[in-house]
């Protein structure tokens, strides 16, 4: 992604939230929009794939908290008329003679997005004279980010598992490894920029250093390309990953491999892998956090008199005593039998008692449940008397 998409893109829109929106609810709204057109949901729809790809790379920027600043301030920059063609500076009659496009020509263009995700302040250390050092350098362009989702079960992500994630995306080009050249030849440095990637030109007031386009802006030039990439230093294959969930991992949480997305182009560093998880739901416990949930049913007699309790965990059986005179709904607590914590802790699980009502009962359980009655006071309703008689 270049800064010119970062100008002229509306990721507020894109994911339809406010630019006052908070992170949380940003996120919310990219997961909610990601599993509407994730293309799994949606096969063959072309324009589903491209509204998911368009929702990821909004939310690579706005759900950076400091790509997202970096972004705002991009905007209101250029959104202020600044830098266009014709903008009157202060004590002078006339603007700059200077268009935005003019910072994206061909030659950024070509480069693959030099300036991509290097924010503000990398993007004007290159504009302007002097050199483009530092986070600008020049170089192979750095490859993109990937995504993809994988489904995991309910204990795999309470405890944690390693599993192979086969991909198909590109990789870097096993014949040359990664540089373009034909095996048994080399890139050479650039005849127009000498391997500096950038050549400087004049604008009016200003000398802009702008990518190389004999080289879009890489330093190297290659007279014979690889036969299998034809020059770009990567190919679209089939991989398999083995990839570390670790234990506690949530239903939405998005997994960083560093390096292991698209390479960049010819020998440029490798994008990262976002791994998006699904957790599948589990047929017996629920989820709070870091905290297991359960629900247990018991009977009248033993919420009246009390009793131990047996309920499952993840490894194993503990048992939990109803007081005496407990009340349906009420919640009994497993200290250290939640989901795992990363510093060794873990959370807990917490038992929901239901008290069954029989629908039908025998001829002798009516008769106790009748002398029980007599010998039990009545439950206090005095509040609801006292309105029914004001209302009626």
């Amino acid at each position: 992604m270049s800064s010119k998409d970062w100008i002229e893109k509306d990721f507020y829109a894109v994911l339809g939230v406010a630019k006052t929106t908070p992170g949380d609810d940003i996120k919310k709204a990219y997961r909610k929009l990601a599993r509407e057109s994730h293309p799994d949901h949606n096969p063959g729809d072309q324009r589903a794939e491209e509204r998911f790809k368009a929702v990821s790379e909004a939310y690579a920027v706005l759900g950076d908290d400091v790509k997202r600043r970096e972004y705002d301030e991009l905007r209101s920059l250029f959104g202020s008329g600044a830098f266009r063609r014709g903008a009157r500076q202060p004590g002078q009659p006339g603007g700059v003679p200077f268009d935005v496009s003019d910072l994206f020509g061909g030659g950024a263009q070509a480069a693959g997005g030099r300036f991509a995700g290097g924010g503000i302040s990398d993007l004007f250390s290159s504009m302007f004279s002097g050199g483009g050092g530092g986070a600008g350098a020049p170089g192979p362009a750095r490859g993109r980010d990937v995504e993809t989702e994988v489904a995991l079960d309910f204990n795999d992500a309470v405890r944690g598992v390693t599993l192979p994630l086969t991909l198909r995306a590109p990789g870097v080009c096993d014949t040359c490894h990664g540089n373009g050249a034909k095996p048994g030849t080399q890139p050479r440095a650039c005849p127009v920029c000498h391997g500096v990637g950038r050549t400087n030109r004049n604008q009016g007031a200003f000398s802009f250093s702008e990518p190389c386009r004999n080289c879009q802006g890489v330093g190297t030039v290659v007279d014979e390309k690889c036969p299998e990439c034809q020059g770009s230093g990567g190919v679209t294959r089939t991989r398999t990953l083995n990839v570390r969930f670790p234990g506690g991992v949530a239903d939405g949480q998005r997994i960083r491999l560093t390096g292991r997305g698209e390479p960049g182009e010819r020998g440029g560093p490798a994008g990262d892998l976002f791994v998006l998880v699904r957790v599948r739901p589990d047929d017996l416990f629920g989820r709070a956090g870091d905290d297991l949930t359960l629900t247990v049913p018991i009977t009248f007699t033993e919420a009246v008199l009390g009793t131990d309790l047996r309920v499952p965990t993840l490894d194993g059986v503990v048992t939990l005593r109803v007081p005496p005179g407990t009340p349906s709904g009420r919640i009994l607590r497993a200290r250290g039998k939640g989901v795992s914590r990363r510093d060794g802790q873990a959370g807990d699980l917490l038992v929901t008692l239901d008290v069954v009502v029989p629908a039908k009962v025998s001829d002798e359980a009516r008769a106790a449940l009748k002398t029980f009655a007599e010998q039990t006071p009545p439950a206090a309703r005095e509040h609801l008397d006292a309105r029914m008689r004001r209302v009626g």
